[in-house]
């Protein structure tokens, strides 16, 4: 299982930098045809922000997986562990609900925009709504199981601040009292 959870986050980030590829080429395409041939590319801006949408997205996935969201710890650092493991519990149920909600109101979408057309493009602009179905089912899956682990009592009590203080410095899981290691 191991196995599929990395091949499917190497996925991830394979498409995120064919995504940002694609952008460049375009918008810098686009910026070179219009200023030395007075012309231009007329899908380049619809589709370098439809890449742009699905990058950010995919690229939430992973930063889901790897605790790599910014958060506010100072109310946790003075929480007994009761109330550690209580804010834990609580935020990944939440969280849980909010990524079920996405995903909902994304497949929503994407069923009623499937049938419209994308002006330049031409494309469906159900795929842009898509984005959302990837991350809520993705993120969801990753939520529920880290509740499953902390219901069953796997998390550590070091886990339980599960965010990164800096942006420089990346999580480091069973850090002591969660702060980062260097």
């Amino acid at each position: 299982m191991k196995a599929v959870v990395h091949c499917y986050f190497r996925l991830l980030r394979a498409v995120i930098a064919v995504l940002l590829a694609a952008m460049v080429v375009l918008v810098f395409g686009n910026v070179v045809l219009r200023y030395g041939f007075n012309s231009g590319i007329a899908i380049s801006e619809e589709l370098s922000r439809w890449l742009f949408v699905w990058m950010v997205f995919l690229g939430a996935i992973i930063g889901m997986k790897e605790r790599a969201h910014l958060g506010v710890d100072s109310l946790l650092k003075v929480l007994p562990p009761a109330g550690r493991k209580a804010c834990y519990g609580l935020s990944h149920a939440l969280m849980l609900y909010a990524s079920v909600l996405l995903t909902e109101g994304s497949w929503k979408q994407t069923v009623l925009n499937w049938d419209t057309v994308a002006p330049a493009s031409g494309l469906s602009v159900g795929l842009f709504y898509a984005a959302g179905i990837v991350f809520g089912a993705s993120s969801s899956i990753i939520i529920a199981y880290e509740l499953f682990r902390f219901v069953s009592g796997q998390t550590a009590d070091a886990d339980l601040i599960a965010i990164s203080e800096s942006e420089e410095l990346p999580h480091s899981p069973g850090a002591a009292g969660g702060k980062l290691q260097r």
